[in-house]
């Protein structure tokens, strides 16, 4: 901008110049010196689009490099794990004619709850009373089951079913919609395990593992997991199969996942009046099977499993690697396992705050079904069979399950390491130090051994080991690549950093010291994870230290500086509406405090927040044209509609400019924007929480008064711009966890279900794919 003023006033200079000996008596004088001026003023004029010309190419590398940063970045962040092809095989891990540990069960029913903290089962204030008797009893033993963030369904599914440690590849995998994108079709698992020994499975409930697990069970009923404003429906559509198919015995695996009690979490918090009622829903459940399994023959060699994939933070969700986050309940029941004689307490004190009774991987699982069961070890296993159960056979069986596991373990230690095999192969050990070296050692020193327990505590050990090498390899980032991103990006900082300098940005020395210390202070503090999580922090206080330059600006003016005043008043509350962060997630605020104590308040700040933005939309709008917002209205039966009417809503405000502009009325650039800033309000608010639409009042009321304070430099409004949208996100109760996500207003202006539209559409889109197969595509 500053190039294409600086060559504006030199052409102002020349024409200046050439006016003057123009208008003087030596006309000849001044006729001669005009080319000259034409002459001067096109070297400017080229000089100009070389200088523009080269800001756009600096700002254009810029760019390119900045997003070859962040691939060079994502590509170092998501590290290569190794993975075995296939479904294993008992040969793989057994030599000449030996053969497994024999199954100590049949059948299995697996019931995942999901977000099924420790504490909701294993508490003082649990409402799974009779899964705490059966502890009590001796025929279910409970663990806490520790889950890796990041702490969603979709990865925490492929935890317990294969055995291996998710990614945060898993966690964008989790929305998608794509059969393709999320499937556990090629990499073994548990449930391959049990199709392939040429058994039954069927599966009720998140219909995620249908999507994971395409083609393996024999009768389904899937839900969906995003619609979490349904705590009832959702279950009941998985409680009406259960009866029926208890009775059935065609079937040996049965998988139920309910949703109920982590919607609930994420609409309303652990601490919901609703959470009590659905533990004795889900605690129904479990005793109606249990009940089952003693009484029908057919499930007397049943085990009866019930599980959290993960938990939740005092705020509801889930996601992050906060304590409750990853702590979910874990309980085995079978009347068989009486003969383990355990002894536990239930209710439980917890050893810390949600770790109750003994504490394992969650991928640990997978290797105790699959053992159970009679089933091979899945190849991509990184957990350890759980040795609690062990007394189930005899010493020479126990050595042989945990010389499985190790077996299983040392096969993805050598696909890791290839010098792992020829360390094997030495049969001894070498006396070097090295990590592969001891790991050797510990085998060699094993098999060698002749007494049965040294056995089992040495294979016992050496899984341990290789668990710690692979879990530590699955995070093994490549640094040296993310060194190359981050000097890729230093670089694209440095060209933006030369278009300012070079060319200049207009404002003061004082709001440009402002904007370089925003920029340097916060990307210093990016470094630290802590302060990544605790982000809000930082914007509050920039915020509030903003409001007070404000403040001091308007007195300087010498105004009453009540804008400013009113605008820090209204910051203050808006940090203490929600509480974020992993620190304050859940602490006391104004909406869980409050407001929810006091729902007549609330809904009269919610009416008056609508009131006051459809007052707004009205008086924006040309009056002759208004009217026409009516009959769209009109349309939407409730509210929670204007998600669908909004495309209409937009056309009618596209109708009323094209009026008004045929009318000969002149509307200003910002008139014309005006009702759609309110339109889109209206649209934000109906998508947010209740508790949160008097919050979005406020930012409109806040984009008032800064409007009134006349910000006059670019500088002052992009630094009011940065400040304020990082505190709107974080205020409405976001943060940098994925547990913050608000599912809540999932199907917002949903009214109901047409069945015949929806399989209508279901069967067009059907022979669409079919059509594209046939073209040679995929159908995806």
């Amino acid at each position: 901008m500053s190039v294409v003023l600086k060559a504006k006033a030199k052409r102002k200079n020349i024409f200046k110049l050439s006016a003057t000996f123009l208008g003087s008596q030596n006309s000849k004088v001044a006729e001669s010196l005009f080319p000259v001026s034409k002459t001067i003023l096109r070297s400017c004029n080229q000089l100009t689009m070389v200088q523009l010309s080269l800001r756009w190419l600096r700002l254009a590398a810029g760019n390119l490099l900045l997003v070859l940063s962040v691939l060079v970045f994502a590509k170092a962040f998501f590290p290569y794990k190794p993975f075995l092809q296939g479904l294993a095989q008992h040969a793989d891990y057994h030599d000449g004619g030996d053969t497994p540990a024999p199954a100590q069960f049949e059948k299995i029913v697996f019931m995942l709850v999901d977000a099924l903290r420790s504490d909701f089962v294993f508490g003082e204030h649990s409402g799974f009373e009779y899964t705490q008797s059966l502890i009590r009893s001796g025929v279910a033993i409970p663990f806490t089951a520790h889950a890796t963030s990041p702490t969603i369904t979709m990865p925490k599914i492929k935890a317990l079913t294969t055995g291996s440690i998710p990614g945060f590849l898993d966690l964008i995998l989790n929305f998608a919609e794509s059969d393709t994108t999320s499937t556990l079709a090629t990499q073994d698992n548990w449930l391959a395990q049990i199709k392939q020994s040429g058994k039954k499975l069927i599966m009720f409930g998140d219909d995620t593992w249908l999507k994971l697990f395409p083609g393996i069970f024999e009768r389904t009923d899937g839900t969906v997991s995003f619609f979490v404003s349904d705590f009832t429906e959702v279950d009941n559509n998985v409680t009406r199969h259960v009866a029926p198919e208890l009775q059935q015995p065609d079937w040996d695996t049965m998988i139920l996942h309910y949703l109920g009690l982590d919607h609930i979490g994420h609409k309303t918090g652990p601490r919901s009046q609703h959470m009590i009622p659905k533990q004795h829903e889900m605690d129904g459940i479990v005793k109606q099977v249990y009940q089952a399994i003693e009484t029908e023959a057919h499930l007397k060699d049943t085990l009866f499993v019930l599980v959290g994939d993960h938990g939740m933070n005092d705020g509801g969700g889930h996601g992050g690697s906060s304590s409750g986050e990853t702590s979910a309940a874990l309980v085995f029941m079978s009347p068989k396992l009486k003969a383990l004689e355990p002894t536990f307490a239930a209710p439980a004190v917890p050893k810390d705050e949600f770790t109750y009774y003994r504490r394992i991987e969650q991928s640990d699982v997978a290797p105790t079904l699959t053992t159970l069961l009679g089933l091979p070890i899945p190849k991509n296993n990184l957990g350890l069979f759980i040795q609690d159960f062990l007394p189930l056979w005899d010493v020479k069986d126990q050595v042989k399950i945990l010389n499985t596991n190790g077996r299983e373990l040392s096969r993805l230690i050598s696909a890791s390491y290839s010098d792992f095999d020829r360390l094997l192969g030495e049969g001894k050990c070498n006396g070097k130090t090295g990590q592969l070296d001891k790991l050797a050692c510990i085998w060699h020193s094993a098999v060698l051994s002749s007494l049965p327990s040294e056995q089992m505590r040495l294979f016992s050990t050496f899984s341990t080991e290789c668990q710690d090498i692979l879990t530590s390899a699955a995070t093994n980032y490549d640094t040296d690549s993310m060194l190359i991103a981050i000097i890729i990006g230093t670089i694209s900082l440095v060209l933006f950093a030369t278009v300012w300098v070079v060319d200049g940005i207009p404002g003061s020395a004082l709001y440009k010291l402002l904007f370089w210390a925003l920029s340097l202070s916060y990307s210093g503090m990016m470094i630290a994870s802590s302060y990544v999580e605790e982000e809000q922090q930082y914007w509050y206080w920039a915020a509030s230290g903003w409001g007070i330059i404000l403040l001091i600006r308007e007195l300087q003016r010498g105004e009453t500086g009540s804008k400013s005043m009113i605008l820090l008043v209204l910051l203050r509350l808006t940090r203490r509406w929600n509480q974020t962060g992993q620190k304050h997630a859940g602490a006391p605020d104004i909406t869980n405090t409050f407001l929810t104590n006091n729902p007549t308040i609330l809904w009269a700040l919610v009416f008056f927040s609508y009131t006051d933005m459809f007052f707004r939309l009205k008086r924006n709008l040309d009056t002759k044209h208004s009217v026409l917002v009516g009959p769209v209205m009109s349309i939407s039966p409730v509210v929670a509609q204007l998600v669908f009417s909004i495309i209409l809503l937009i056309g009618t405000y596209l109708v009323f400019v094209r009026n008004s502009g045929m009318s000969g009325v002149k509307v200003s650039p910002l008139k014309k924007l005006q009702p759609f800033h309110d339109l889109l309000t209206v649209f934000i608010a109906t998508q947010s929480r209740l508790t949160n639409i008097p919050l979005i009042w406020f930012f409109n009321v806040m984009l008032l008064l800064l409007d009134d304070m006349k910000l006059d430099s670019l500088l002052q409004i992009t630094l009011t711009v940065i400040t304020m949208q990082h505190v709107s996100f974080f205020a409405l109760g976001n943060s940098n966890a994925i547990s913050s996500v608000d599912l809540s207003n999932a199907y917002n202006g949903v009214s109901g279900f047409n069945g015949i539209e929806y399989g209508y559409c279901e069967e067009w889109d059907l022979i669409i794919k079919r059509k594209i197969r046939g073209k040679g595509g995929t159908g995806d």
